[in-house]
This record gives C-alpha cells, sequence and structure tokens, in this order.
C-alpha cells in the first residue's frame, strides 16, 4: 500500500491512472478519500460535501459507478397521499420526489388533493416491453432481403438462444425489421420481469445473434442500431411504446374543479387543446403534454432508476373532455423504463423511496408503475389548472423564490 500522498503525487505526474487506485489503497473508502482530493488538487476547489453520504461505495462500485469521489445530494420532498385504483396498486400512497425545482412537490401534492376529492385515479398498464436493435451489414439489398426473412422465419431458434442467457426475460417478437439499403435493423422486443431490463436484453440479443451469423452472411455493425429507441425522444416509442406503457384516468366533478383549481372544466379544456396538442404540434414536439419529464425525473432520481430513461417518460399525450358537465382528464405514457430490482434501485437511498411506496423488489414493477401514472396525472393536472386560472407565475414567485 502506498501512502496518499504518494498516490496523490503519482495520479498528478500521470505515473497512476484514477481507476488504477484502489490497487494501492485498504479500502474503497479511502481510494474514494483519494481521488476526491486528487479532484481537489487539480481544480483548486473545496469538495466537502460530495464526501458527505451514508450508502456503501463499496457496494455502488460494483455495479453503478466508476472513479467514485462522492455523492450528490438533492432534497426529496414527500407528497400525498395518492388514491390509486388499479391492478396492481389499490389504496394510498406517499410519492417521494427528488428535485431542485421550487413549487413542483407542492403542485403534485394539490393533484393528489383533487384526485382524492374525486374518488381517486383509475391506473392501467397497457403494455411492457425492452427492446433491443442491432444493425446488420449485408452484400447488396436482395442480401438483406434474403436476412430479413430468415430473421422472420427463424424466430423459434433466435427466441430459443436469447433466452439461454437469461431467467426472466422473454423474447415476444422481432418487429419491425426494416431495411434500409444493404442494412437490416431487426428490432428484438423483450418482456423483462421486474429489471428494467436493458443489460439482460443487451446480453440476450447478442446471444441471439450467434445463430444469424452462424446460418447467414450478416455482419453485425453494432448490437444497438438505434432502432430500439434507448435514451432518445422517438415517434417509434411513442407509437410502440417501451419499459411500461401505463394509463391513468380520472372523472373530476365540476364543483372539485371549481373548488380545488379556481378554474372550470372548460378552460382546462382550452388549455390543454391549445398548449399541448396544437402549442407542441407546431412545435414539433412528441410530447403532447405540459410537465411529464418533472414527475418522471423526480421519482426516477429518488428511486435510483436510469436517469437518461427520463427523455422516454417525457413521451405522451394529455386528453382533457368535458362531459356531463364535469371534467374527464387522462395521462398517456407509452414509454415508462423502470424497475423495481436491479440496476440504482439497490443504492440505499433509492431503496428507502420505493420503501416509501412499498413497491422495492421482485413482484412490485407493476405497482410502481401505476402509482407514477397517477403521480404524473396529478402534477400534470395541477399545472394545467394553475395555466387555466392564471396562477403558475404566481406559485412560482412564491415557492419557487423563496
Amino acid at each position: 500500500m502506498l501512502e496518499e500522498k504518494e498516490i496523490i503525487k503519482r495520479l498528478l505526474n500521470g505515473e497512476i491512472k484514477l481507476h488504477e487506485i484502489e490497487k494501492y489503497t485498504e479500502n474503497i473508502e479511502k481510494s474514494v478519500d483519494i481521488r476526491r482530493k486528487f479532484c481537489e488538487a487539480v481544480s483548486n476547489t473545496n469538495l466537502d460535501h460530495l464526501s458527505e453520504y451514508s450508502l456503501s461505495m463499496e457496494d455502488a462500485l460494483k455495479r453503478n459507478i466508476e472513479n467514485p469521489i462522492g455523492t450528490v445530494q438533492i432534497p426529496v420532498g414527500i407528497a400525498g397521499p395518492l388514491e390509486v385504483h388499479g391492478e396492481h396498486a389499490e389504496g394510498n400512497y406517499y410519492v417521494p420526489l427528488a428535485t431542485s425545482e421550487g413549487a413542483l412537490v407542492a403542485s403534485v401534492n394539490r393533484g393528489f388533493s383533487v384526485i382524492k376529492s374525486a374518488g381517486g385515479v383509475t391506473a392501467r398498464i397497457i403494455d411492457d416491453k425492452m427492446t433491443r436493435a442491432p444493425v446488420i451489414k449485408t452484400k447488396s439489398v436482395a442480401e438483406a432481403l434474403k436476412i430479413k426473412n430468415w430473421i422472420m422465419e427463424h424466430f423459434e431458434d433466435l427466441k430459443e438462444a436469447a433466452e439461454q442467457t437469461t431467467g426472466h426475460g422473454k423474447l415476444v417478437k422481432i418487429d419491425p425489421v426494416v431495411v434500409v439499403g444493404k442494412y437490416v435493423y431487426p428490432r428484438f422486443v423483450y418482456t423483462t420481469g421486474d429489471s428494467m431490463g436493458m443489460n439482460m436484453v443487451t446480453i440476450a440479443t447478442d446471444n441471439a445473434l450467434e445463430i444469424l451469423i452462424k446460418e447467414t452472411s450478416a455482419h453485425i455493425i453494432a448490437l444497438s442500431g438505434n432502432l430500439c429507441v434507448d435514451k432518445k425522444p422517438s415517434a417509434l416509442n411513442l407509437i410502440e411504446g417501451r419499459g411500461k406503457s401505463i394509463i391513468a384516468e380520472i372523472n373530476i366533478p365540476r364543483d372539485v374543479v371549481e373548488r380545488k383549481l379556481k378554474t372550470t372544466p372548460e378552460a382546462i379544456v382550452e388549455v390543454n387543446i391549445t398548449k399541448n396538442l396544437i402549442g407542441s404540434a407546431i412545435a414539433g414536439s412528441m410530447g403532447f403534454n405540459a410537465q411529464y419529464a418533472n414527475m418522471i425525473g423526480a421519482i426516477f432520481l429518488a428511486t435510483g432508476q436510469d436517469e437518461a430513461h427520463i427523455v422516454e417518460g417525457s413521451l405522451g399525450i394529455t386528453v382533457a373532455e368535458v362531459i356531463n358537465g364535469d371534467l374527464y382528464f387522462s395521462v398517456t405514457l407509452p414509454d415508462v423504463p423502470i424497475a423495481t430490482i436491479g440496476g440504482g434501485t439497490r443504492l440505499e437511498t433509492a431503496r428507502e423511496c420505493l420503501n416509501i411506496m412499498g413497491v422495492y423488489g421482485a413482484g412490485k414493477v407493476g405497482k410502481f408503475a401505476e402509482i407514477v401514472s397517477g403521480t404524473v396525472l396529478a402534477g400534470e393536472l395541477s399545472l394545467i389548472g394553475a395555466l387555466a386560472a392564471g396562477h403558475l407565475a404566481r406559485a412560482h414567485k412564491d415557492l419557487g423564490r423563496g
């Protein structure tokens, strides 16, 4: 083992690389401290706050992070209760939200209050899938079509190979299989249980492609050819779905809208049409909603989800109608990759936040998804209500600016 000062000196001289520090220290925590002190030296910055954490960096280093120097801290607020009537979630739930945006938790909490007064939100999972789509190079378009046909005719062989790598993932289809010139893009579609499953389907697809390579002239350029579509806004995911596809809906009596949101069903419908539908259309947006990403982001950060998938969770359509004088309101989120086991859910703070909702561990992802959809509806309803009543700027002035 080397002394701390000697390790930092060698780091500064380029004799030791950042990922090699663990070789020269007695434990992980010491290596984290040294790496952070090196950062302080090269940046002339004090990093005291990054050093304050309670999670096990040794466990995090195994699967969640490389070259750790500490943790960031994001305030976590609690909103609730949210009354949900789903196939997996039934009852009242308190939802942790990690955010630094003032007014967000208060806005969601107001939405929860409206939902409670209206008898609860109905939530459903309408689809469940995870995808991986490699890009395959062939010699010609004729050869590309042959490989496309081979893939479609040998689905069962590819399925068997893919599922050899996992006890939880199931290959349900390969669709679409897109040909562009001499390139082929097959979209492998799986179910992955309580895991978000991105690593699972990557390994499974790689194994399936071994058969394709052996039996055809296909050359795999990349295991991901972007038809997946992973961590990017996509019309394909908006239509086909990815992760959990979820819907929440509610019928809110007129008097509740007027009393709780200080506006009318007609005004909310008008804001939704002009802002979320027409406004999004002229902007070329694929998010026909007001703020899905706010709630998705806050829940993802609190519960250890892959934060890059927030962009996928921002996709979706808000519907508002006046029916017999009352307000019908729904949110449709076709692309929400979430998990209750694996990945960042292992981290201690994430596990605690999942436990607040009673959704940590196997068999809980359906319940979690329905709570997420209800939370998104609450925040969406609250914001559109504030816009309809002309209260948005005042709320941010009071709560966002302190």
